[in-house]
C-alpha cells in the first residue's frame, strides 16, 4: 500500500488518477442510463428457480403466453344495487371495444355477471411483450378509459394480473432517480454538519456519484452480455448502498487525512501516511461487505440471488473510487477544501478531549458492569421479533395507501369466488399407456380438493405429452387459506400414480416463495457468519476478538429486528413482513455493521501496539468515536430513503436497516465493544504476538 498511496499522492500522478476516472466516466457514463433497459421485472425472475411454481411456469409457455397478462374489469352499480339492462349492455359494448386492441393474448371473455346480479366482469388477456411489466400502467389506462365511459352510476376497477402488474410498475417508476436524489440529499446534510465546511462535503459525494455511475455501467454491460439478472429491487438497492457505503469509506479516509495534516506539514506525505493507516480497514470492510452480497447467490429466491452480485459489484466499485479518486482530488486540492476549519501541523487532536474521548472514560469506572447490563437490554429487545410476522403480504397489504387494483380485487372477491382472475394452473404427464386415465384422476382430485370451486376446473387440454388444467379458488388468492388449499391441492395431484402432477399459479408462486425464503434464511446467514468471522481474523490476527465481534452484531441484529417488529405492528399499523426480510436485515447490518468494528477494533490495535489494550482501546474510541458516528448516520439515512417508495417491504427494510445502524453505530460498537476491550484486555487479540508481548513489555494498562 505504501507504493501504491505514493503513487497517488504525486504531483503529477494524482492528476493521471483524476484522468483515468475521467475517461472512465465519459466511456461508462452513457451506459449507466441504460440500466432500466436490461432489468428483468416478470415473476420468474424472482422466484425459486427449482420451485414446483417456476417448473409450471416453464411447461404452460405451450399453453398460453407466458407473457400475457390477464386483465380483469369488473362492474358495479355505485349504490350497490343490481346491474340494470343498460348496465350490461354497456359493459358488452366495452367487450367488444377491449376485442379491437391489437396487443390481445387471446379472446376477451365476458360479460360474465355474478350470482348476485349486483356486478359483472370481462377477461382481457394482454400481450404486452417481454417488457409488458413496464407498458401494463399504460394498457390498464386505456381499459380504464373505455371502461369508465359507461351509463351513469357503473363504476369500473381494473383487477387481475395486469392491474397488480401497473400499480407495482407505478411504485417503481423512477426509483433508481428518486432514491438517488433522496440519498444524496441525506449525505449532504449529514456531511455539511460533519464538516462544517461549504466545500469539502462535495468532494465524497462527488466521488459517490462516479462510483454509482460507473458500477451501474458494469452491471449493465454484465446483464446485457453475461446474462447477469437485474430487476427493479437490486437496482434500488445498489443506489442506497453505493451512496451509503461509499460515503463511509470517504469519511473514514478523510478523517485520518485530517489526523495526518496537524502531524505533517505536507499534505502529500499526510495523505500517503493517511492511506497506508486507513486503507486495511476499508479495504477489509470492503471485502466483508462484497463477499457478504456474494453469498446470497446460494439462494433459492433469484431475486435474492440476483441481488448479490449486484451489490457486490457496487461496494468494489465504490472502494476503488474512494481509496484512488477521493486522495487523488484531496492532495491536488490542499488543505482549503477543508475552510473554514483548516487542520495545520501541530495543532492539538480535538479527538483527546472530545465527547468519545469522555465517554470512554466513563465505561473505563466499570466496564464489566457495563458490557452486561447493555448485553441485557439489547437481549430484552431480542424478544420483540416474537411480534415479527414474516410470513408474507397480501396484495392489499404490500402498499402504503390504496392501489386501484387492490380495490378492484376487493370488489371482485365480493361478488365472484376468491381466486376469480387467478387461477390454479394443474400439470400433469399425459404420454402413459393410460395417459386418460391418468389426467382424468388428476381432473378428480384437483375439483375435489376442499378450497376449490369444482365447477370451475377446465378440462384438460392437452400439448407435446403434458396435460393442462386451471381451477378458481373460494377465497382470496393471496390468503391464508388459499395457501393451504394450494398444499391441499398438491397433496391430492401428487398422489396420483405415474402423473407428475404439478401445481402452480400465483399462489402457488406466493407459497413457493415463503418456503424458500425460509430455507434461504437458514442457510445464508451461517455463511455470512463464516466470512466475517475469517475477514476479521485475518485483519485483526486473532480468534478471540473476531468471535466477540460476531456476537455483538448478531446481538444488535436481533435487538433491531425485534424493536423494528414493534414499530411495524403497533406504530406504522403494517399487517406483516415480507419473508425475506430478516435475511435482507441480517446481510445488511451484519455486513454493514461489521465495517464499524473494523474500523473501531484495527485502530484499537494500532494503538494497543503502543499503549497496551486498555489505554489503546479508549484512544481508539476517542480517534474514531466521531468519524464512525458520522458514518452511521449517513448509511442510517441512505437506507431510511428506502421509506419514499409506496411499498411496505422496501419501508421495513429501510427503516429496520436505519435503526440497526444507528443502534450499533452508538449502543454496541461505542459503549458494548470498548467495555468488552476493557475488560477481556489483552487476551482479546489471542492468540496472536499482541497478546502476550503486552506482558513481556510491560506496557501501560492503565486506562486513565
Amino acid at each position: 500500500m505504501p507504493r501504491i498511496s505514493s503513487w497517488i499522492t504525486h504531483r503529477w500522478t494524482a492528476w493521471a488518477v483524476i484522468g483515468f476516472w475521467i475517461v472512465v466516466l465519459a466511456a461508462l457514463g452513457p451506459l449507466a442510463g441504460k440500466l432500466s433497459d436490461v432489468q428483468s421485472n416478470d415473476a420468474k425472475t424472482w422466484l425459486p428457480s427449482a420451485a414446483e411454481s417456476t417448473q409450471v411456469l416453464d411447461v404452460t409457455a405451450r399453453f398460453t403466453d407466458p407473457n400475457t397478462l390477464p386483465a380483469v374489469i369488473v362492474y358495479v352499480r355505485a349504490d350497490g344495487g343490481a346491474l340494470a339492462p343498460t348496465d350490461l349492455a354497456a359493459v358488452a359494448r366495452d367487450a367488444q371495444t377491449f376485442e379491437q386492441r391489437d396487443d390481445l393474448g387471446g379472446e376477451v371473455v365476458g360479460p360474465i355477471p355474478s350470482k348476485d346480479r349486483e356486478a359483472a366482469q370481462v377477461v382481457v388477456p394482454l400481450d404486452l411483450g417481454p417488457d409488458g411489466w413496464n407498458k401494463a400502467p399504460d394498457a390498464v389506462a386505456e381499459l380504464r378509459q373505455v371502461a369508465d365511459d359507461g351509463p351513469p352510476g357503473l363504476t369500473a376497477y381494473v383487477a387481475g394480473p395486469a392491474g397488480q402488474a401497473a400499480d407495482s410498475a407505478k411504485a417503481f417508476e423512477g426509483i433508481e432517480s428518486t432514491l438517488l436524489f433522496a440519498a444524496a440529499g441525506v449525505v449532504i446534510v449529514i456531511l455539511l454538519l460533519t464538516y462544517r465546511s461549504p466545500i469539502l462535503w462535495l468532494l465524497p459525494v462527488l466521488s459517490a456519484g462516479v462510483a454509482l455511475t460507473v458500477s451501474q455501467a458494469v452491471i449493465y454491460l454484465l446483464a446485457d452480455n453475461a446474462g447477469l439478472t437485474v430487476n427493479a429491487q437490486s437496482a434500488g438497492i445498489l443506489t442506497v448502498l453505493v451512496f451509503g457505503a461509499g460515503t463511509d469509506y470517504a469519511l473514514l479516509l478523510v478523517a485520518r487525512y485530517r489526523e495526518e495534516l496537524r502531524r505533517h506539514s505536507d499534505r502529500r506525505d499526510a495523505m500517503g501516511r493517511a492511506l497506508h493507516r486507513a486503507s486495511p480497514a476499508i479495504v477489509a470492510s470492503g471485502a466483508t461487505v462484497a463477499l457478504g452480497m456474494l453469498c446470497l447467490l446460494v439462494a433459492q429466491m433469484s431475486s435474492t440471488s440476483g441481488l448479490g452480485p449486484v451489490a457486490a459489484i457496487g461496494i468494489v466499485v465504490a472502494l476503488l473510487v474512494m481509496l484512488t479518486l477521493l486522495p487523488a482530488i484531496l492532495v491536488v486540492c490542499g488543505r482549503w477544501v477543508f475552510w473554514p476549519r483548516v487542520p495545520h501541523e501541530g495543532q492539538a487532536e480535538p479527538t483527546e478531549t472530545g465527547v468519545w474521548a469522555h465517554v470512554g472514560r466513563r465505561i473505563a469506572r466499570g466496564p464489566r458492569r457495563t458490557w452486561a447490563v447493555t448485553s441485557a437490554l439489547l437481549a430484552v429487545a431480542c424478544l420483540g421479533v416474537t411480534q415479527l410476522d414474516a410470513t408474507g403480504l397480501s396484495t392489499a397489504e404490500s402498499f402504503r395507501g390504496t392501489q386501484a387494483s387492490v380495490e378492484g380485487q376487493e370488489v371482485l372477491q365480493q361478488h365472484f369466488p376468491g381466486g376469480s382472475g387467478q387461477p390454479v394452473v394443474v400439470i400433469a404427464d399425459a404420454t402413459g399407456a393410460d395417459a386418460d386415465a391418468t389426467v382424468a384422476a388428476v381432473r378428480t382430485a384437483f375439483a375435489g380438493t376442499d378450497g376449490i370451486d369444482a365447477s370451475s376446473v377446465t378440462r384438460p387440454v392437452v400439448k407435446g405429452g403434458v396435460a393442462y388444467l386451471e381451477g378458481t379458488l373460494t377465497s382470496a388468492p393471496d390468503s391464508q387459506a388459499a395457501y393451504d388449499t394450494i398444499d391441499r391441492v398438491r397433496d391430492a395431484v401428487h398422489a396420483v400414480p405415474d402423473a407428475d402432477a404439478k401445481v402452480g399459479g400465483t399462489t402457488a408462486v406466493n407459497v413457493d416463495v415463503l418456503h424458500a425464503s425460509w430455507q434461504d434464511t437458514q442457510r445464508i446467514i451461517p455463511l455470512i457468519l463464516l466470512v466475517v468471522f475469517v475477514i476479521l481474523g485475518l485483519l485483526l490476527r486473532a480468534i478471540t476478538a473476531p468471535i466477540i465481534l460476531i456476537g455483538t452484531v448478531v446481538l444488535s441484529f436481533g435487538a433491531a429486528l425485534g424493536i423494528s417488529a414493534l414499530f411495524f405492528k403497533h406504530v406504522f399499523g403494517y399487517a406483516g413482513a415480507d419473508p425475506s426480510l430478516p435475511l435482507f436485515v441480517f446481510v445488511f447490518l451484519v455486513a454493514l455493521g461489521i465495517d464499524y468494528n473494523i474500523f473501531l477494533m484495527t485502530r484499537v490495535r494500532e494503538e494497543a501496539a503502543r499503549l497496551g489494550t486498555r489505554r489503546g482501546a479508549l484512544v481508539g474510541l476517542a480517534a474514531t468515536g466521531g468519524v464512525i458516528t458520522s458514518a452511521g448516520l449517513v448509511l442510517a439515512g441512505t437506507f431510511a430513503t428506502l421509506g419514499t417508495l409506496p411499498l411496505v417491504a422496501f419501508a421495513e427494510i429501510g427503516f429496520a436497516v436505519a435503526f440497526g445502524v444507528l443502534l450499533d453505530t452508538l449502543i454496541v460498537r461505542s459503549v458494548l465493544v470498548t467495555a468488552l476491550n476493557l475488560d477481556v484486555g489483552r487476551a482479546m487479540w489471542w492468540p496472536s504476538r499482541l497478546s502476550r508481548e503486552e506482558r513481556r513489555s510491560g506496557a501501560p494498562e492503565s486506562v486513565v
